[in-house]
């Protein structure tokens, strides 16, 4: 998903050698918890619960997405040890309501566009025809 909404981030993600896995992890077993305020936390959660039958498996991919997305100009300046520290403690304290829908706007946004149409995670180039 990241490759196909920010390029750019996704490239220099590449170069530096950080592998999805590094940020990806404590947000999947966490669910975001440890990256926003309680009150943020539990709006995304109230979310995920409101998606029809695939809010925390499906959704929360778009929304992780999306959370990354969000810290892509500072990202794509950092080397790979910045970068890994800058995602353990990311600037959120301060999040409030409005940073928290416009997150969600753009994760349902994402998952509107990409979710029923897989061929939009290839990267561009035509099947092989056997």
């Amino acid at each position: 998903i990241v490759r196909r909404i920010d390029p750019d981030l996704y490239t220099h993600l590449d170069t530096v050698g950080c592998d999805f896995m590094h940020l990806s992890f404590r947000w999947m077993n966490c669910l975001l918890l440890r990256e926003m305020p309680l009150i943020s936390a539990i709006r995304l959660w109230d979310a995920y619960i409101a998606e029809p039958s695939e809010g925390f498996s499906t959704f929360h991919v778009y929304i992780c997405a999306c959370f990354l997305v969000y810290w892509s100009p500072q990202l794509r300046e950092m080397d790979l040890q910045d970068l890994l520290l800058y995602i353990q403690e990311f600037p959120t304290k301060q999040w409030g309501t409005q940073e928290i829908e416009t997150l969600l706007a753009e994760a349902y946004v994402m998952k509107s566009l990409f979710h029923q149409a897989q061929r939009h995670f290839t990267d561009g180039s035509s099947p092989s025809k056997s």
